[in-house]
């Protein structure tokens, strides 16, 4: 079997990482046009519908939520082998897998103080979530949610608890009473974040509209928009909180998940990975410090 061109999965897998061809665009730097045909010729090509077309809007579908498990981890362990090959001073290079809505919405806006506390250390990103093969992937660590389980044999460091709780644009009026009528943004990568939060805090939500959203970080954006309530974790939404694009109007609560720091050898070994956990961790410990 002749498997159609590489740049068709990239193309496919920016894609599905954004939902959007638009957006894809312009993280390749190409046009919208061009990522709406490779797209399209990797469908014929594979002979199954990768993505619903919708009001202008894209979701992926089974086949390509299956495919896009697989070209995640393709290209992470591609661009990891690459970084690998390219870099001559590798004891300065810090290659970090992180998952995607944490970095978008979270670390990233916080690496200008990394780079400025550690300017020797090279910090090279991936956006990357669930488990992780360090020995073929080229990452020296990965940070995630303990919501699946890693082998054994890896280091694993926890950096904080998992805060949640619902968030929504202030321009949408939240009666006292509680949530009731409201519509209820939900993400498919956490199906269960309502369900968790209204049993952990004891709160009700009746008569509520739903609206449905692949990703966490979408239902974010979707709340800043206005479109609805979002659940959210506190980190990742501690800076909209703070600039007034968003409001909570509801208690945050511990969901009994936790993020960790995973590592192939101890960290205390490896001077990098040790310094980037101890500032992750500061990092940490006072944005949570803005709710406790």
């Amino acid at each position: 079997m002749k498997l159609p061109a590489l740049s068709a999965f990239r193309y496919f897998d920016v894609a599905a990482q954004t939902q959007s061809f638009v957006r894809a665009a312009e993280l390749l730097n190409v046009t919208h046009g061009a990522v709406s045909r490779q797209v399209r010729l990797l469908e014929e090509s594979l002979g199954v519908e990768l993505f619903e077309r919708r009001n202008r809007a894209i979701f992926l579908t089974p086949a390509g939520r299956a495919l896009h498990g697989t070209t995640l981890s393709v290209f992470e362990q591609l661009q990891g082998a690459v970084h690998r090959l390219q870099q001559q001073a590798r004891e300065n290079v810090l290659v970090l897998s992180c998952e995607p809505t944490i970095a978008m919405k979270w670390l990233i806006p916080r690496l200008p103080a990394f780079h400025a506390a550690h300017p020797d250390i090279h910090l090279h990103l991936v956006a990357a979530g669930g488990p992780i093969d360090f020995s073929r992937s080229g990452v020296d660590l990965a940070l995630r949610r303990d919501d699946f389980r890693w082998d054994a044999s890896l280091h694993a460091l926890k950096i904080c608890d998992e805060w949640v709780g619902p968030v929504s644009s202030v321009n949408l009026t939240i009666a006292s009473q509680g949530l009731d009528g409201q519509r209820l943004l939900h993400s498919a990568s956490r199906s269960n974040a309502w369900s968790t939060w209204l049993r952990l805090s004891g709160e009700s939500a009746r008569d509520t509209q739903r609206a449905d959203y692949e990703h966490f970080y979408l239902c974010i954006q979707a709340a800043v928009a206005g479109l609805g309530v979002a659940m959210a974790s506190f980190l990742m939404v501690q800076d909209e909180i703070d600039s007034g694009q968003l409001q909570a109007p509801r208690s945050f609560v511990q969901d009994q998940s936790a993020y960790y720091l995973l590592c192939q050898q101890a960290m205390a070994d490896d001077d990098k990975c040790r310094r980037f956990a101890q500032w992750v961790s500061a990092q940490a410990e006072a944005c949570l410090a803005h709710l406790l």
